[in-house]
């Protein structure tokens, strides 16, 4: 897409090209890896989504290595993007604490106590990320569990459809939530010319609501969801009043076009809120964009990688 010549001065949202690669796709030569001009710059986005405590590139239930999985495996992968792209931030889109031994035998035998790390939180700590959403396994183990995990990151969690007590407000602002719905992000990024240029990068984040239903025993009494559209259209305006250039949306929810309450899979409708400039996608361990899955759904692009022509990427799982 080509712009009219801007002054530095100038320099906004509209000039920056927003790139989002993902699982083994980091490794590839991405279209936004051309020089940009004087008056762009170009940011590389990496997700990473259900990783599942896969750690180490080793299959626990076959019992032998497996070198397709493991965020261990990935950390090269991210790594290549880095030395490859001017600008870059890593982010990770949930369902991080449970789904292989090391998670059950962490919540089960070692336990964790105030204070404690979790392997996972060391591992993402010494990769860099820069911001996370919960997915709906972050809740197996229950909200103590949780709470001990989160103290150990370096970096913030997002989610602004889970509300602390049982009754959500009026108004989506006025809830009680259990995390902050967002951050903006204060960064610096080099344009064509080698110069630095202030960009600051909202940040907001989706849990499916079925949660309630999956975990009703941890979460009864303590939590409720909002639906995830509703809360986007409430907060996102909200990130722009304060100033956010571009704004992002990590939603641990999958892309399905059948509207309706509560949705589990509603990023495609997060992709049309107004102020929302790219979706981060998971849950539904699929890869985005690409041929294989999501053909035939009106308003999504399987090769340009949109969902109502937004960028979107879901990359995969088990890192």
């Amino acid at each position: 897409m080509s712009r009219p010549p801007v002054s530095q001065s100038q320099f906004s949202r509209r000039e920056f090209l927003v790139g989002a690669a993902a699982g083994g796709a980091l490794i590839m030569l991405h279209p936004f890896s051309a020089r940009a001009a004087a008056n762009q710059a170009h940011l590389r986005i990496m997700e990473t989504t259900d990783i599942h405590v896969n750690l180490l590139p080793y299959d626990y239930y076959a019992d032998k290595a497996n070198d397709t999985m493991g965020l261990s495996r990935t950390a090269s992968l991210i790594d290549a993007v880095r030395k490859e792209a001017a600008n870059s931030m890593l982010i990770d889109n949930g369902d991080l604490l449970q789904g292989s031994p090391m998670g059950d035998y962490v919540a089960y035998e070692r336990g964790m106590k105030d204070g404690d790390q979790h392997p996972i939180m060391k591992g993402m700590n010494l990769l860099g990320y820069e911001c996370s959403t919960l997915g709906n396994h972050e809740f197996n183990y229950g909200l103590s569990f949780l709470d001990k995990v989160l103290a150990g990151a370096n970096f913030p969690f997002v989610c602004a459809n889970l509300i602390r007590g049982t009754t959500p407000a009026s108004n989506p602002r006025d809830d009680k939530l259990y995390l902050k719905p967002y951050v903006i992000l204060d960064r610096k990024i080099k344009d064509g010319s080698g110069a630095e240029q202030p960009i600051r990068i909202g940040v907001i984040g989706f849990v499916p609501p079925q949660i309630m239903v999956w975990d009703l025993k941890n979460l009864e009494g303590n939590v409720q969801t909002r639906d995830i559209v509703e809360a986007a259209r409430a907060w996102v305006p909200q990130i722009r009043e304060e100033g956010a250039d571009i704004v992002i949306a990590l939603s641990h929810s999958g892309i399905d076009i059948k509207q309706g309450d509560k949705m589990e899979n509603a990023s495609f409708f997060v992709a049309g809120v107004e102020g929302i400039d790219a979706v981060f996608t998971g849950h539904q361990h699929l890869v985005f964009p690409g041929k294989k899955d999501f053909q035939a759904l009106a308003g999504v692009d399987t090769e340009k990688g949109t969902l109502q022509g937004k960028p979107a990427v879901m990359g995969g799982f088990w890192g």
